[in-house]
């Protein structure tokens, strides 16, 4: 029986009648059309991209799967955490899952969740190939927020896989910032040098964690898992547990570097605590400082922008060189009678000021009349020590400066902190090399009482110091406590006189019995012996300078401060030192 169909055109109706036999042929021609589709992708699936598709099947049901080692932890000399590990989430990337136009928009989308740019989210990838058969972390310890949004939508993001971990920790927050440093992911640089990084390895960039990451960064392990197509492990097929790092134990002692840190405020200056015996550094701060826990985790383009501020937080100013002022007439004392040219009992007239080529140089509080070295130190007399550098002459001073630990007799390398300086005392032939200038006999009054072209660091003060307190041996600054008491850190002769170094000795005790370091003889720690300095700093106020040693007549620790723009010595940088010895002392 046929079917009749009707249409119409504009001029008139049409009946068309389609045999029962048509319809089962253009029905026939359907089927055909799409069997033969489907016979079409199945044999493009098994034929030319069969291999290609039993690979990423296999890839996708057994992974390898990284295991990150626990850096070790760094500890202060008494076993006190300066830097641990705690449990964090991270996100990783499986190349693999997605096709590179799939990944640009699953990182767009990734961002705005994890807070990352998407273009790092791609590079990272790039970085790693997207035929990489390993993960790419592209965050670490993200927040519980974006834990719960990736977990709530793990469906919607294959290949995203969310992992716990250990992540570095500073429970001290900024304490030690400057020594301890910070950590980050290997930089390409890094994998090249070091082939056996994953990636993701996270190394030492700054300070102690840099210098001994080696030790630090344990080995990581691998895990080959079995997975369903969700992506969740079924079974473990094999493990190599990670190597844990080593545990570092350094010379710093925590609750003096807290002391030194929360004295200093957060003002721009530098501090260093040594060991008069030994040459341990017990506390080194600068100010101001910046927490390492920040680099923990991805860090934000604000925090970034604040430490490239203009007190520039991540310069150690302990090892930067200032005008040490007054501090530096211990130099001078020692030069002046290792010269030959005094003794311990010679005696100077001291006045308002002297004239030398033709300039005036003035006392800072009116002459003394004759004066000895005890005097001269404890009321920090310029017109003596004028007189005593003019005797004693540039090369001399130059030369006590550099025995005394001033310059590159105080080896850094021992530090191991990659940043830092050496003080400076040039004579006036490396005054031309250095500046090419000529050398004037200002410059000599200048060198005699700490200014002109002299630096020294607050470092260098405390070992300066530190040679008078131990008897005239230079102690060589250290920070890993496996090097105290080793030949590389004994301390070394300077050949100085035991009648100079007494004669300094009883000048610094002098400065607090009676002179201008009285505010440390207040009875709430034993008797110490210091000396003050105001350092002139051009179009500025003056910086405030403090070295010290104590106790007095059993020296044990030795200080050397510096506050910029802190004024008189007295005012800023000693009422540090104090508080130094009070925590010391206590303890």
């Amino acid at each position: 029986m046929a079917r009749e169909l009707s249409f119409s055109t504009r001029s008139r109706s049409v009946n068309v009648t389609l045999p029962k036999a048509g319809r089962s042929v253009v029905l026939m021609l359907i089927v055909t059309f799409f069997l033969n589709v489907f016979l079409f992708r199945l044999i493009q699936l098994q034929i030319f991209e069969g291999q290609y598709n039993r690979t990423r099947a296999e890839q996708n049901r057994i992974r390898p799967v990284a295991i990150v080692a626990e850096r070790g932890n760094i500890l202060d000399r008494k076993g006190k955490l300066l830097a641990a590990n705690r449990l964090t989430r991270s996100v990783y990337l499986w190349p693999k899952e997605q096709k590179p136009e799939q990944w640009r928009t699953t990182a767009h989308r990734l961002s705005e969740i994890l807070n990352l740019p998407a273009l790092e989210i791609v590079q990272k990838l790039q970085r790693i190939g997207y035929n990489s058969s390993l993960p790419v972390r592209i965050s670490r310890d993200i927040s519980p927020q974006a834990f719960t949004v990736l977990a709530e939508k793990a469906q919607e993001f294959r290949g995203v896989e969310i992992r716990e971990e250990a992540s570095r920790y500073y429970p001290n927050g900024k304490i030690g910032a400057h020594v301890l440093g910070y950590i980050g992911e290997a930089t390409t640089e890094d994998l090249k040098k070091h082939p056996e990084y994953p990636m993701g390895m996270i190394v030492g960039q700054m300070g102690i964690e840099r210098k001994v990451n080696d030790k630090l960064a344990g080995v990581w392990g691998n895990r080959l898992i079995e997975v369903d197509a969700k992506g969740s492990e079924l079974r473990e097929l094999g493990i190599i547990p990670p190597k844990a790092g080593q545990p570092v134990r350094l010379t710093l002692d925590a609750e003096l570097q807290k002391t030194a840190e929360k004295a200093l405020n957060g003002r721009r200056g530098g501090i260093a605590v040594v060991d008069i015996k030994t040459g341990a550094v017990l506390a080194l701060a600068s100010g101001p400082t910046f927490d390492p826990n920040l680099f923990t985790r991805k860090i934000t383009p604000q925090e970034w922008d604040s430490l490239q501020a203009k007190d520039k937080p991540f310069l150690n100013r302990a090892l930067e060189g200032y005008p040490p002022g007054s501090t530096f007439k211990i130099v001078t004392s020692v030069a002046g009678m290792e010269s030959g040219k005094f003794s311990p009992d010679s005696i100077l007239v001291s006045s308002d000021s002297i004239v030398v080529g033709g300039v005036s140089f003035h006392e800072h509080g009116g002459g003394y009349g004759p004066i000895g070295f005890t005097d001269a130190l404890a009321y920090s007399s310029n017109t003596f020590f004028y007189q005593m550098g003019i005797a004693a002459g540039p090369e001399q001073i130059a030369k006590w400066a550099r025995l005394m630990g001033v310059g590159e007799t105080t080896d850094l390398k021992l530090l191991g902190l990659g940043q830092g300086n050496h003080g400076s005392v040039p004579t006036p032939a490396e005054k031309l090399k250095l500046y090419g200038e000529e050398w004037y006999a200002g410059d000599t009054v200048t060198m005699a009482i700490g200014q002109g072209v002299v630096l020294v660091t607050p470092l260098e003060m405390a070992v300066m110091v530190a040679t008078i307190a131990n008897g005239g041996y230079r102690v060589k600054p250290h920070l890993l406590a496996t090097q105290t008491n080793t030949p590389a850190t004994k301390p070394e002769a300077t050949g100085m006189k035991p009648g100079t170094v007494e004669a300094v000795r009883k000048g610094l005790i002098a400065v607090v019995e009676k002179g201008t370091g009285q505010g440390l003889k207040d009875g709430s720690i034993p008797l110490t012996a210091g000396k003050t300095g105001t350092a002139e700093v051009l179009g500025q106020q003056d910086n405030s300078n403090y070295v010290a040693y104590g106790p007095a007549h059993d020296p044990q620790i030795a200080i050397g401060v510096v506050v910029e723009n802190g004024g008189y010595g007295a005012t800023a940088a000693a009422p540090i030192a104090h508080e130094i010895f009070k925590t010391y002392f206590k303890k």
